[in-house]
């Protein structure tokens, strides 16, 4: 997808949702566990719910590793199900060079066909690269994280002043194609949103944290927000699980709905 489908999405919807597709099978609705493929079915009905309010989704791909064939098979029938016009996310969190890294990207835009891939910058261009030579395919970057381990190294002054997300992220726009980059961070980060949108005043920022994290949508779109939109705002557990019964479906389309009414408004506030 190109960044200008992607922002028309978001100016047409008014919302800039990304729902995270981090099904545990150990939370979804008992009704739900005789059906032949359970994950498959719970996400199924959890895009039904939500694909008029977000423009974009975004499966873990650890939630399905964990189930071996059966989870890739659930994962793979979930990409083919999710509507064409969404950007979709692999969020792999990958970070590896030379061949390896070529591998992961053919498996990432050749076989399932996603947009965007999560990735760690830790190893430096020639791990990047391989995601940002095809065309309308995207690399975000981890720079800051919602975690409470990300200050162990994320924080870390350097010699020059700069913390080390900082450098990431400013390094990261010197490489070829950076226009193809995104950059992941986290909404109870918020705070820092406004040094970091003057760093990449024009590239998306993946933001998680908004919901269970406790994040402030309020205030990410307040920093975050540019004419382009540029923000992804995702959400996981308080939509997928914002009830564990049969209505489990509704109370998601609930969730959504109120997340892409708040987004409008932000938009119409802060995104001009």
């Amino acid at each position: 997808m190109t960044s200008q489908a992607l922002t028309q999405h978001i100016w047409r919807k008014k919302s800039y949702l990304c729902v995270g597709l981090d099904t545990d099978p150990t939370k979804i609705p008992a009704h739900l566990r005789q059906s032949p493929d359970p994950i498959f079915e719970f996400n199924k009905q959890i895009i039904d719910a939500t694909a008029d309010f977000c423009v974009a989704y975004k499966p873990n791909w650890a939630f399905y590793e964990a189930l071996g064939s059966q989870g890739w098979d659930s994962l793979q029938k979930t990409l083919e199900y999710i509507p064409d016009e969404m950007f979709v996310i692999a969020d792999a969190k990958r970070g590896d060079i030379g061949n390896t890294a070529h591998k992961y990207a053919a498996a990432f835009f050749e076989h399932h066909k996603v947009d965007a891939v999560t990735l760690s910058p830790y190893m430096g261009y020639d791990s990047v690269s391989p995601f940002t030579n095809q065309p309308n395919r995207w690399a975000i970057l981890l720079a800051l994280t919602s975690n409470p381990g990300s200050a162990d190294f994320q924080l870390l002054e350097l010699r020059n002043g700069r913390m080390l997300f900082e450098q990431v992220i400013e390094t990261a726009l010197t490489w070829p194609n950076n226009e193809q980059l995104m950059f992941v961070v986290g909404a109870t980060q918020a705070e820092m949103l406004g040094q970091i949108r003057q760093l990449a005043p024009e590239h998306f920022l993946l933001v998680p944290g908004v919901g269970v994290q406790g994040g402030s949508l309020e205030q990410v779109s307040r920093y975050g927000l540019n004419a382009q939109g540029g923000l992804l705002v995702n959400a996981s557990r308080s939509i997928l699980y914002a009830a564990d019964g049969t209505d489990f479906a509704i109370a998601a389309r609930r969730e959504a709905l109120a997340l892409k009414q708040e987004m409008g408004r932000y938009l119409e506030q802060y995104g001009r």
